[in-house]
């Protein structure tokens, strides 16, 4: 058996210590030996990561220019909660911290959610869905 493979999301970001402070304020926390100046490894879980880098760096990786996020949605990132109480928690949090309402929140019933975007327009989405339904 094979161990799991991690994920690991590059996003760009025009100020570096602002999206760390905003994360943190949400409760993420930052590897150490993969965060410098130029980035900063965001811990989601065992698994998965996400890389803040600054534009210079994230040029780095790509012959094509970056979207701009404070006009478009190149993407959208689901973070699961533990528990409906956890998505308004962590979104509260986001809000606090200067993020802004991107959907309403969808109540399916067995899963609910609410989005929000990031001070630099990233779009996330946090969800939680009951367990019984994944079985």
């Amino acid at each position: 058996m094979t161990a799991p493979r991690k994920l690991f999301v590059n996003i760009r970001v025009d100020d570096l210590e602002k999206s760390k402070a905003f994360f943190s304020a949400l409760d993420f926390t930052f590897n150490p030996q993969f965060t410098d100046d130029n980035a900063a490894c965001m811990i989601v879980s065992e698994n998965t990561y996400f890389m803040l880098l600054t534009d210079a760096f994230f040029r780095r990786f790509t012959d094509r220019e970056p979207a701009d996020n404070t006009r478009t949605t190149g993407a959208m990132y689901a973070i699961s909660c533990e528990s409906r109480a956890d998505v308004d928690r962590l979104t509260g949090k986001a809000f606090a911290a200067g993020a802004t309402p991107a959907m309403p929140a969808q109540d399916h019933g067995f899963m609910y959610g609410t989005s929000f975007r990031t001070p630099e327009g990233h779009h996330f989405e946090v969800m939680w869905m009951d367990p019984a339904t994944i079985q």
